[in-house]
């Protein structure tokens, strides 16, 4: 399958999404560059263009992924795959600290570290959407129960 992303498809990843960056939460209206469809595994690695692989990403986190697949694990230098929106449940791998995404499992350490979650001007726009009632967004608190 081609890397060509019809419109239909994007509607349909960002609507699963609420419209919601599927790693770090942040609703596109609040993002300067919005969100875009990531291939969680890139192409360059034999990942397809179905629903099943895509995710709706924010700027960030889809520039700082890149078409990576994992890291080694800080605390066990294992090679670790990054978070997949698909199969994995957000709270099982993250928690909400204030604005700072905070690792629960190896899954968790390699994703914040290498999509740089909590960069500091990451972590103050958070904390500015949360004083604004904004974050984490009633579509991000759905993700985060889930």
């Amino acid at each position: 399958m081609s890397a060509e992303i019809s419109d239909e498809t994007r509607r349909q990843v960002a609507d699963r999404a609420y419209h919601v960056c599927e790693y770090c939460l942040v609703h596109q209206d609040d993002l300067f560059h919005g969100c875009e469809v990531d291939h969680i595994i890139s192409v360059k690695h034999q990942g397809r263009t179905e629903l099943e692989n895509l995710a709706y990403a924010c700027f960030r986190c889809n520039r700082h992924k890149g078409s990576d697949l994992g890291s080694l694990a800080s605390a066990t230098g294992k090679l670790t795959r990054f978070f997949n929106p698909r199969s994995d449940s957000w709270p099982v791998h993250f928690s909400l600290n204030g604005g700072r995404i905070e690792p629960l499992t190896d899954i968790g350490e390699v994703t914040v570290r290498i999509f740089d979650f909590n960069r500091l001007d990451r972590v103050r726009q958070r904390e500015l959407l949360a004083k604004a009632g904004r974050y984490p967004s009633i579509e991000a608190l759905a993700r985060v129960k889930e």
